[in-house]
């Protein structure tokens, strides 16, 4: 027989969403015909499976040793790849790493290697988690393959989970740089509905609502212009594919080197420039007190800097405060 107690990390999920992950190599039906023989229990009770777990339960496996180990896949362990990450910040809940440009945020294909995997390695590596258990940590948001910039991760399943939530309400500012094609002089808001062309991995904007189309909203302030660039500073207000790339593309400020929305190649540069680089949160409880009302940055990569330096002189990095 095997207890196990309910800690943080799986409270507040389903006991057969949990029994599911602990006995990974088992099969929903037979997860239920051992809850219903009693040979799974809650608390010392019978279950049923749809009950909301919290920290402190306990949960009672009446398998032989050699069954359980079958059903948990004991001796496979998932190592995962290191690389060089530049975490921002970090606490026992969340990280917020700098995702640097060419890697994706979650797997496309089973075979890639995503910002998923270096985190889960390098949580490995620093010893603060292992794989075989219930609960993975993952990223809450995702930036294109070619965007640099924040992302928040989930350490824990509670930080995981709020994360999710605030950004699903929008209740996090999400501040981005990007250099667009023409002169933008005034800051303004714009809307339109987005409709994603799944084949071509490519957006198209409207002016009108119609069904499968979404709801799209963008801020922008121009922080610099040379004559024919400008440096923007934009706001996220609602986040679909391709958001901020295929909306200033639709008013004919395409970002700098996006071929794909309208944009011109610039020397030099592989792709375009787009940068996640800020993130505020709001007022938050225990136990994300540490973040609650705090503004976190991070400096875009070099190839962003040195076109800035050529294009505005450097002006943003050097008397902007953002060295």
């Amino acid at each position: 027989m095997k207890e196990i107690s309910i800690g943080e990390n799986d409270s507040g999920q389903r006991l057969d969403k949990f029994l599911q992950k602990y006995l990974k190599e088992a099969k929903s039906g037979f997860i239920y015909k051992m809850l219903r023989k009693k040979n799974i229990k809650l608390n010392g009770k019978r279950a049923e499976g749809k009950e909301i777990l919290l920290s402190g339960d306990r949960v009672a496996i009446y398998f032989s040793e050699e069954t359980m180990r079958k059903f948990r896949g004991e001796g496979i362990r998932t190592v995962y790849p290191v690389t060089d990450l530049e975490i921002v910040y970090e606490d026992e809940e969340i990280a917020l790493i700098n995702k640097p440009v060419g890697m994706l945020s979650q797997k496309a294909k089973p075979e890639d290697v995503s910002l998923v995997e270096y985190f889960l390695g390098y949580l490995q590596e620093q010893g603060k988690w292992e794989s075989g258990g219930t609960f993975t940590p993952s990223v809450c948001n995702r930036l294109d393959r070619n965007t640099s910039g924040l992302v928040i991760a989930g350490k824990s399943l509670r930080g995981l989970q709020k994360m999710s939530e605030l950004l699903k309400e929008r209740t996090v500012s999400k501040y981005y740089l990007t250099i667009v094609e023409g002169v933008m002089k005034e800051p303004d808001t714009i809307q339109g509905f987005l409709i994603k062309d799944e084949e071509k991995n490519k957006v198209r904007i409207y002016k009108e609502d119609a069904p499968g189309r979404s709801y799209i909203e963008t801020g922008y302030e121009p922080l610099l212009d040379n004559g024919s660039y400008t440096l923007l500073k934009v706001r996220l207000l609602t986040g679909k594919t391709h958001q901020i790339r295929s909306h200033l593309g639709s008013i004919g400020h395409p970002v700098i080197g996006d071929i794909k929305y309208g944009g011109h190649s610039y020397p030099g540069l592989q792709g375009y420039l787009l940068h996640s680089e800020e993130l505020i949160f709001p007022k938050l409880e225990n136990p994300f007190q540490k973040i609650s009302e705090k503004k976190f940055t991070a400096l875009p990569p070099q190839q962003f800097l040195d076109i800035e330096k050529t294009l505005f002189d450097g002006l943003l990095f050097r008397k902007g405060g953002k060295q």
